[in-house]
């Protein structure tokens, strides 16, 4: 089975989607994915293209999807196919749709100071996940991403917030988190909040953990069509949006 991997990029040009782009479609050629690249959301329209790749990958930020595109995404993700990316290219990509924010597992509120900030990324210890095995905590010179978060994600690691002063900062100190896991039917999702620009993935630990999550995210298609597994288990009449 050829492992396909779509990523679609566009949204706002600060977050570099191209240069980004290039960084994973680089990173996963490296891992034997072909990779195709689409600079249009229409891409989601074809339901059974999408449910034939190993991944999806969004770098698209502050855009707009349609209920059509969305839905594609959600049951095709939920057949198998993964989705995994970072920063605002997919948790801040379309902040109209909560159903994209239920897929992805939470969505971009802050980032307080914003470019430029140093701070510590934490490594979950207690995680047994092969995405951060042997993973040292490390920092980066970035946005630090404030995220309202799903509380079923698999937290893999975590920053330490405020840094920067602000409203927030009455509640004293949080552990917001950076790298997650989680499900989505049988489809596996992976998202890293770093990502600002693309020269973030020139730090080992970032590019090391994105590769990672990647090929742990990808590694469900191949469970689900080997079970043969169906989404009926998961369908519902009841209203959810």
């Amino acid at each position: 089975m050829s492992k396909q991997v779509l990523i679609v990029r566009g949204g706002w040009t600060g977050h570099e989607p191209v240069q980004v782009s290039e960084v994973f479609s680089s990173m996963l050629k490296k891992e034997g994915f072909q990779v195709t690249i689409s600079e249009t959301l229409d891409s989601f329209l074809d339901l059974e293209m999408l449910k034939s790749l190993h991944m999806i990958v969004p770098i698209w930020t502050m855009g707009k999807i349609t209920g059509e595109q969305v839905k594609n995404v959600s049951e095709a993700v939920a057949a198998g196919t993964a989705i995994a990316g970072c920063h605002g290219g997919m948790c801040d990509a379309f902040r109209e749709s909560v159903e994209w924010q239920f897929i992805t597992g939470g969505n971009w509120v802050s980032h307080p100071g914003g470019d430029g900030v140093e701070y510590i990324v934490q490594i979950n210890k207690a995680s047994s996940s092969s995405i951060v095995e042997g993973i040292d905590d490390f920092i980066v010179k970035s946005e630090q991403y404030y995220l309202h978060v799903d509380p079923a994600v698999d937290v893999l690691a975590t920053t330490r917030l405020p840094v920067v002063n602000w409203y927030h900062a009455s509640n004293g100190y949080v552990n917001m988190p950076v790298l997650w896991t989680k499900k989505w039917g049988f489809g596996r999702v992976f998202y890293s909040s770093l990502g600002h620009h693309a020269d973030i993935f020139d730090i080992p630990e970032a590019y090391e953990t994105m590769r990672r999550g990647f090929l742990w995210a990808a590694a469900g298609k191949d469970i689900a069509v080997k079970q043969g597994l169906s989404t009926d288990q998961f369908k519902s009449e009841k209203k959810m949006f």
